[in-house]
């Protein structure tokens, strides 16, 4: 598949995603640990054919080196980009990943093993958005490149944190999160200027549960 660079529009500006190649960690936010870089991979999954159950309440768990925050997941709304999302973290597709891209009062973006902003699974899905989403704090979303059309995902995944009612309804609604909200923000300060984290913060696992 073609490299997927990851952008986010901020009406007609591109708000370019930071590559993490020279990344290196460093004492950063209390409570969030100095952990070491995880090695860069390249990995590949296949599409998944079966939806969630939509009867059920889905979650998903980001237990991270910052601490553990948890995602109602928009099942009804985005069938296709919940589907593939669940199946990524079942099979470990998250595991010892980095927040790559953080922007401090805007979004934390992860989802990309190679550390790039560039990195993906293989494949791509497609939920258009709801032509009235906005994305408030908490809300987390699909990144996807400019040229993509509306509500196209691969594997990265954004997190609000702070104002982002300039996005147009053109990412992927994931879902919200339901815990751990000051790990997200705590985790939003951890980036410079230049959208580069200050401190890498490791996402271990993200458990997929359905009740």
């Amino acid at each position: 598949m073609r490299g997927r660079v990851v952008i986010l529009v901020a009406l007609a500006a591109v708000l370019a995603g930071a590559g993490a190649s020279s990344l290196t960690a460093a004492t950063g936010a209390k409570g969030c640990p100095k952990v070491p870089t995880p090695k860069p991979t390249t990995r590949k999954r296949d599409k998944p054919k079966q939806r969630l159950d939509a009867h059920k309440r889905w979650t998903a768990t980001f237990l991270t080196s910052c601490g553990t925050f948890t995602v109602s997941l928009a099942v009804k709304t985005s069938p296709n980009t919940t589907a593939s999302f669940a199946s990524l973290a079942r099979t470990r597709f998250y595991d010892n990943t980095i927040f790559h891209r953080i922007v401090p009062g805007f979004v934390i973006q992860g989802g990309d093993p190679t550390q790039t902003s560039t990195g993906g699974p293989g494949y791509s899905v497609v939920d258009k958005p709801p032509k009235t989403l906005k994305y408030s704090v908490g809300t987390v979303a699909m990144a996807k490149s400019q040229s993509e059309p509306a509500g196209t995902s691969g594997s990265q995944y954004f997190v609000v944190t702070g104002d982002a009612s300039f996005l147009p309804p053109d990412y992927a609604l994931l879902g919200h999160v339901t815990k751990g909200m000051d790990v997200v923000t705590k985790i939003g300060k951890l980036g410079d200027q230049a959208e580069t984290p200050t401190l890498i913060v490791v996402v271990r696992h993200i458990t997929i549960t359905g009740k």
